[in-house]
């Protein structure tokens, strides 16, 4: 995951304990307690969990949660926060990699009241703190942190402000796809009938040289539409990329 600072600023001093930049209280392990467990289809989990001294986020960061075996071996990955800074939980979607050690033990064995090692919030770069207009877009589970800085621009009372398309290869494997829809998300669905695509001409409908754009998703869909956004005009210093893969 990318990391560096947007220079946004928030209402509170840097230095504040548990303030939003406050990058030495994000650095600390914490043993989250899981509050509630959903599953919104079998290859997916959303998790939300009460993390003690918890370090206000940014939308678009990511916790890294760690697993423990018995003999001392662990596994470590990093999910983004599709919650907002408002929320009194933090909220992961964990996609269900094939043969994923971590994503698989989240998905099938973790329950409410069970505790997971976490640490962050994490990340300075693919942040969006609103006050400003920006867009968004995102591919299959990449659409997560998307949905956390839609959330925020819902508590501000700007939704508005943030300009979403979103691609998955049908409407059952795009998260949080009522909610997107609701917002006015253009949704495409690459192997629904006429569900169309984030083809040239749709992004060329989004782009605006005076926006930063927050783009997520697999290194090939960001890829694709990173070229597809400067091809039309949108300055590559704008664009800012998040991307995610399995990890072996």
């Amino acid at each position: 995951m990318s990391s560096a600072s947007t220079g946004t600023e928030y209402a509170v001093p840097d230095d504040r304990p548990g303030g939003p930049n406050d990058r030495r209280g994000a650095a600390k392990w914490r043993d989250a307690r899981v509050v509630e467990v959903a599953h919104p289809g079998d290859d997916a989990v959303v998790l939300r969990l009460a993390v003690p001294e918890r370090v206000q986020h940014h939308p678009g960061q990511h916790y890294v949660v760690r697993l423990r075996a018995p003999d001392g071996y662990t596994a470590q990955r990093s999910y983004s926060v599709a919650s907002a800074p408002g929320d009194d939980l933090v909220e992961l979607f964990v996609e269900r990699i094939e043969d994923g050690e971590v994503s698989g033990y989240l998905a099938e064995v973790v329950e409410p009241g069970d505790e997971l090692e976490v640490r962050g919030p994490i990340g300075r770069w693919f942040v969006w703190s609103g006050g400003v207009p920006a867009i968004a877009i995102g591919g299959g589970s990449g659409v997560a942190p998307l949905v956390g800085m839609l959330r925020h621009a819902v508590d501000l009372g700007h939704p508005e402000d943030l300009r979403l398309a979103v691609s998955a290869t049908t409407r059952a494997r795009l998260p949080y796809a009522d909610e997107l829809e609701a917002a006015g998300a253009r949704i495409a669905l690459t192997r629904e009938p006429g569900g169309g695509r984030l083809d040239a001409s749709a992004i060329a409908g989004l782009v605006d040289p005076d926006l930063t754009v927050y783009l997520c998703g697999s290194a090939r869909f960001t890829g694709a539409m990173e070229t597809l956004l400067v091809d039309a005009g949108q300055p590559a210093k704008s664009i800012r990329v998040e991307r995610f893969g399995p990890t072996g």
